[in-house]
């Protein structure tokens, strides 16, 4: 049996993971390899597409590394597809209140939570070498739907987001809900939020993270107030900071040299 992403994601574990956007299986081997608990592959803001999806979970999985799949919709037809490719769970934006969240929960499970259909011959069920008690057993069990609350009526609704059984975490998207708010990421706001969306998702024993940048500092005072998981930057950005901080080192040294 696949390692169960409650291996990872469990109150308190501090989780480290990433977000990934681009397609090739490189950025999957780095971030294993630099040592990250799990990787969000991004389709919603980033144009990764199925198979390449597809490919970064199989070799996350094989790495020991907990994938997980942001969708770019609540499509009961996304979320099976998703599912069926193996990966280890959902993220799910722009969950607004609880009859979303139930939606998407009924897509995500099977019957008699949800209408999640049988796909036993997939990559989730071993090609069909799974026994298909064992398929289901895996989906209703293991697999962890994380959804996001990004705006000021998902913050009001958050108690009855996190009531929803089947919600597993609660992802809150800092960017978007200062957005929503028309203030700055920093704003008092935007941490009150934070600070309630936290105590209401403890309260109902589900998950809480955040998505920060490669600020270390940011990341250890989440987790020091009681996030159970962050995402750190992003593998684009990554590439991009590091290139860029060459190049300006290089010219540095020739106008030191000149």
């Amino acid at each position: 049996m696949r390692t169960s992403p409650r291996d990872t994601f469990r109150p308190g574990a501090r989780s480290l993971g990433t977000w990934v956007k681009l397609a090739g299986p490189e950025s999957v081997e780095i971030m294993a390899f630099a040592g990250f608990d799990f990787v969000v592959l991004d389709l919603e803001h980033a144009p990764l597409d199925l198979s390449a999806t597809f490919a970064s979970v199989s070799l996350a999985d094989a790495l020991g590394l907990t994938p997980l799949v942001r969708v770019p919709d609540h499509a009961p037809s996304t979320i099976q597809k998703v599912l069926d490719m193996g990966a280890h769970g959902l993220v799910v934006p722009r969950v607004q209140d609880g009859g979303q969240a139930a939606a998407v929960a009924r897509a995500f499970s099977f019957p008699p939570a949800g209408t999640r259909g049988a796909g036993s011959t997939s990559r989730a069920g071993r090609w069909g070498t799974l026994p298909p008690d064992e398929y289901v057993a895996d989906g209703r069990d293991r697999a962890l739907l994380v959804v996001q609350v990004e705006s000021a009526a998902a913050v009001a609704a958050a108690d009855e987001i996190a009531a929803v059984p089947e919600v597993g975490g609660i992802l809150l998207g800092s960017a978007d809900l200062a957005l929503d708010l028309g203030v700055g990421p920093g704003d008092a706001a935007v941490s009150a939020a934070v600070s309630a969306v936290r105590e209401t998702a403890r309260a109902h024993g589900r998950l809480f993270g955040l998505a920060h940048g490669a600020d270390p500092e940011a990341v250890r005072t989440g987790l020091d107030a009681g996030n159970d998981f962050a995402l750190v930057a992003n593998d684009t950005t990554f590439l991009a900071t590091a290139a860029r901080a060459a190049v300006t080192a290089v010219r540095a040294s020739e106008k030191r040299h000149a």
